[in-house]
């Protein structure tokens, strides 16, 4: 009976046994055919691609003067911001010099791929047409008939993009910085405490609110968007420069106290492909606490918005209030990040230096602008390879 017994407990073994084999294989197969199509798929599972360097270098300054533009060639600069033809009092700008500037470029291979309209960052008395952001009927309707016809020139020359300003306020500043670290190169710098010391007088504007500036914006806009949209320039509004606390010698400027909010604001105001931004890192990075890290949220949201239509290179020490504008590489934020940021939203616009610090030697101005394109060359080289 013991014999038996053993015999049955070793028959139910081995066919449990056999059963639990059958399915460990069959389990097992089944994870590790699971396993190898997961690797599969692992191996198989495209990358995200990494969009190619659109940006190329350019720059804003020196005109289309024979000189200038041998100078640009010599640095690897091709592609320009013309500033402004002739301007014809009461109607506009000469669509013949606007033409001779575009033949003037091509003879050193340069590109004309924008021009400033007159709306500039100087401030409401220094503008030549002052009532559109006045708010002053019926003068500033005949200014814009004008900007209309700038709009239609641009277009005739194969001008596409015009930058502009709307502010009142000019370029807020209050001293310059010696960095003997730099040769005694010295920075533009800005300090609003500083400046309260100061007398702060009224513009003559007077007192204007945001809501009243977002008014004046849209009226404009209004009015010149669908000619823009009709001889397809595109139309790059500059950041108001440097954001200011609320009420500043009377005035609220538009990406003022909370600068992301107001570019916000002021980019939702149309869904058109031909309204954005002059996006003048500068000047965005004075309105952060922490520009550094707080600038790519920003050029995240406008990137992949596609209103990123010109870019402003320009690297500070600081932030919100007080600040100090240096050299590209000796800033607080990284320019490798940010124009691989840049890449990453596929701009594919102008980078150029606006801004460059000051030196009293002979021909320091182009060497700082030689120094900026230099450097942002490398920089579009160096975000390409890391593509």
């Amino acid at each position: 009976m013991k014999k038996k017994s053993n015999d049955l407990q070793r028959r139910k073994f081995v066919k449990l046994f056999a059963a639990g084999t059958a399915g460990a294989v069959a389990s097992g197969s089944t994870a590790l055919t699971g396993c190898a199509s997961s690797e599969n798929n692992s191996e198989k599972e495209p990358k995200k691609a990494v969009p190619k360097v659109l940006m190329k270098v350019g720059c804003q300054s020196g005109g289309t003067s024979e000189e200038n533009l041998a100078f640009k060639a010599r640095h690897g600069v091709y592609h320009l911001d013309g500033g402004m033809p002739a301007f014809i009092e009461g109607k506009g700008w000469d669509l013949e010099d606007s033409l001779k500037k575009r033949e003037a470029c091509e003879k050193y291979g340069i590109s004309l791929d924008a021009y400033h309209l007159p709306l500039t960052s100087a401030g409401i008395d220094r503008v030549s047409v002052p009532n559109i952001m006045l708010g002053k009927s019926p003068e500033r309707d005949r200014e814009i008939e004008m900007v209309q016809q700038m709009i239609e020139v641009s277009a005739k020359t194969g001008v596409h993009l015009l930058n502009y300003n709307t502010t009142i306020l000019p370029v807020l500043r209050t001293a310059r910085t010696i960095d003997p670290k730099r040769g005694n190169a010295t920075y533009s710098t800005w300090n609003y405490e500083e400046a309260l010391k100061t007398e702060q007088p009224l513009t003559v504007a007077g007192n204007v609110g945001i809501d009243e500036i977002f008014e004046r914006i849209t009226y404009l806009l209004d009015r010149i968007l669908p000619v823009a949209e009709e001889y397809k320039v595109k139309l790059a509004n500059h950041i108001a420069d440097p954001p200011a606390p609320e009420g500043f010698r009377g005035v609220t400027r538009w990406n003022s106290p909370d600068v992301f909010e107001g570019i916000k604001r002021f980019a939702q105001l149309y869904d058109s492909p031909y309204h954005g931004f002059n996006f003048c890192i500068g000047s965005i990075a004075e309105g952060l606490k922490d520009p550094k890290n707080d600038i790519f949220p920003i050029i995240d949201w406008v990137g992949n918005r596609k209103q990123i239509f010109n870019v402003h290179l320009r690297n500070i020490k600081g932030g919100w209030n007080n600040f100090q504008e240096v050299y590209p590489d000796n800033g607080d934020m990284n320019f490798f990040h940010v124009v691989r940021a840049l890449r990453d939203v596929e701009y594919d616009g102008m980078v150029m230096p606006d801004h460059v610090p000051y030196h009293e030697a002979e021909g320091a101005n182009l060497q700082a602008f030689s120094f900026a394109y230099g450097y942002i060359i490398a920089l579009l080289q160096a975000v390409s390879d890391d593509a």
